[in-house]
């Protein structure tokens, strides 16, 4: 197997591990601090991408869509827990599941009245259209390589937000005791607006990213969300290093899954059942990665706050 292709596909895997990243980092602090399950989290990220891909459009600047996307989700966000999940954070988790469900067709069908039923094709911006050779011989797309970087600092960022300020404290105090620290006088409601304007924030730069590389399309975010749900269970709820981890793991697994899997399976099989095979198990996989660290850890890797 050539090694050159496996570093390729290592790297596609980190990419994807880092989109994950950014959708799971938002959700687990929410479900997290608020104790919400939040199914419309992905029609955030769609959100994201189609403000991104109509600015871009506008204006010509890949980076002034990537900084509208970050305001238009996070005000979508902060809107959306305002107006419909603020009565919902002492309800059970059924009614949320329920309630958020509702919310990601009415965002759905809001964004196609909105933009139209159509996808919007952005192209990679000029500048990281070129590649970069990680080793001799070894071109790697620009792009993907920006997104790995991206986030990187995101992870450095919520890292020092959630650790090193006062902001962190009062999320890390509200994850644990919401009813002390609003005794103590923290606005509680505003709080978690905060966190989930925050957390939606997060998801928009993920859809902004994702825009160059698939189709900015209505329900783009329900297919990445099943993963991102994946990613929370394996890294624990609530923790930004789970996320992390979880993200990174589901990223390469996944993608080397499917690189990999039919061809080692062309050893013991003939090619079309062999690609079939190791088509079936590639989906599969990250569920099997799933329910393995679940066995040896029922509550996730790192099933801490912070």
């Amino acid at each position: 197997m050539n090694a050159l292709l496996v570093l390729e596909q290592v790297l596609n895997g980190l990419q994807l591990g880092v989109m994950l990243f950014l959708l799971a980092a938002g959700l687990t602090l929410v479900f997290g601090i608020m104790d919400l399950i939040n199914l419309a989290h992905g029609s955030l990220y769609m959100v994201g991408a189609f403000a991104a891909a109509t600015v871009t459009q506008w204006t010509g600047s890949f980076v002034l869509g990537l900084l509208a996307a970050l305001p238009a989700a996070a005000l979508t966000g902060m809107a959306v827990e305002v107006i419909a999940l603020r009565s919902l954070y002492e309800r059970s988790h059924l009614d949320q599941v329920l309630a958020t469900f509702g919310l990601i067709l009415f965002l759905n069908e809001m964004v196609r009245i909105v933009w139209g039923p159509r996808a919007i094709f952005m192209d990679v911006p000029q500048a990281l259209s070129g590649t970069v050779e990680i080793v001799p011989g070894a071109p790697y797309p620009m792009y993907r390589l920006a997104i790995i970087l991206v986030g990187i600092a995101v992870a450095m960022f919520l890292y020092v937000l959630i650790t090193r300020t006062r902001v962190g404290m009062l999320i890390r105090a509200g994850a644990s005791d919401r009813e002390t620290i609003g005794a103590l006088g923290v606005n509680v409601r505003l709080l978690y607006t905060l966190v989930f304007g925050l957390g939606a924030a997060l998801a928009g730069l993920a859809g902004a990213m994702a825009g160059p590389i698939f189709a900015v399309e209505v329900g783009m975010g329900e297919g990445i969300l099943i993963l991102t749900f994946v990613v929370i269970v394996i890294g624990g709820i609530g923790s930004i290093r789970g996320a992390l981890v979880g993200a990174l793991l589901v990223g390469l697994v996944d993608t080397l899954g499917r690189a990999f899997l039919p061809v080692l399976f062309r050893f013991v099989l003939d090619p079309a059942s062999a690609d079939g095979v190791g088509a079936s198990l590639a989906s599969m996989s990250i569920y099997i990665l799933m329910a393995g660290i679940l066995v040896w850890r029922p509550s996730g890797l790192f099933p801490a706050h912070g």
